[in-house]
């Protein structure tokens, strides 16, 4: 493709917005025609890279190819909404938070490589290891994440189900407080911790009585996840229209 593609990138304000926006700004494939933030946001009017930030997604993607959008999961489902008759002809979405019911029309994960390698793995350890392996997914992030288990986490719980042939649905044990009796066999359990700067961190652990395999990912830099909107946007720019993870982006 010799055209440049056009983005626009919701939640501007934010720091993968604001990452997003840089990588864009250096990669001689994108043109950031678009920027898309909250309505009481201090920037509405101002500009970025150019562009005046708006609270208006059908403004902000006019001209728009792409949106990539890391903002809440009401803030995605409006801007899709909006978006609905105009000429965007992708949507990348790094929002997580979404309800069951809003999850049966929007997919997220992560878009990290080693996050979506990682999950292959889990998915073959938890097919090779018997069910009296207790499976347990930890993650820890930053203090202002407002939901838990991260969608990371649960990216990596539908691995594991996957792996067991199973349905993280019907595997996934409740969260715990109090006298929880004790943990049934088979089950998926998660724990999640809020805390300090931490990008993301998180271990799926292998728990037999006599041994233990523990599966990590450390996140280093956010620039990970923005290059990884990048690299989707850049396959999703020709491709049908469907529903697509990371997984069909790296060709898993």
């Amino acid at each position: 493709m010799t055209d440049k593609i056009k983005v626009a990138i919701s939640g501007i304000s934010g720091a993968m917005g604001r990452t997003i926006a840089g990588i864009c700004a250096s990669d001689a494939s994108f043109e950031i025609v678009g920027a898309l933030d909250r309505p009481d946001s201090p920037l509405i009017g101002t500009k970025e890279s150019a562009i005046t930030i708006n609270a208006d997604a059908k403004i902000a993607c006019a001209n728009a190819d792409v949106l990539i959008d890391f903002t809440t999961p009401m803030a995605s489902i409006n801007a899709l909404k909006a978006i609905q008759n105009t000429n965007v002809k992708a949507v990348i979405i790094g929002t997580t938070g979404f309800t069951a019911a809003q999850n049966d029309d929007i997919k997220s994960g992560n878009f990290s490589l080693g996050v979506n390698l990682l999950a292959g793995l889990v998915a073959r350890a938890a097919a090779i290891l018997g069910d009296d392996w207790d499976i347990e997914i930890v993650e820890a992030h930053h203090r202002r994440k407002i939901d838990a288990p991260s969608g990371t986490a649960i990216l990596l719980g539908e691995a594991a189900a996957k792996g067991r042939g199973g349905d993280l649905s019907k595997l996934r044990l409740p969260a715990r407080e109090g006298i929880t009796g004790a943990r049934p066999q088979g089950g998926i359990g998660f724990s999640a911790i809020r805390g300090g700067s931490l990008i993301g961190e998180h271990d799926v652990r292998f728990e037999s009585d006599s041994e233990s395999i523990i599966l990590t990912h450390k996140a280093h830099d956010r620039s990970i996840f923005a290059k990884g909107a990048i690299a989707a946007a850049k396959w999703a720019i020709g491709q049908k229209n469907g529903l697509y993870d990371m997984g069909d982006v790296l060709g898993n």
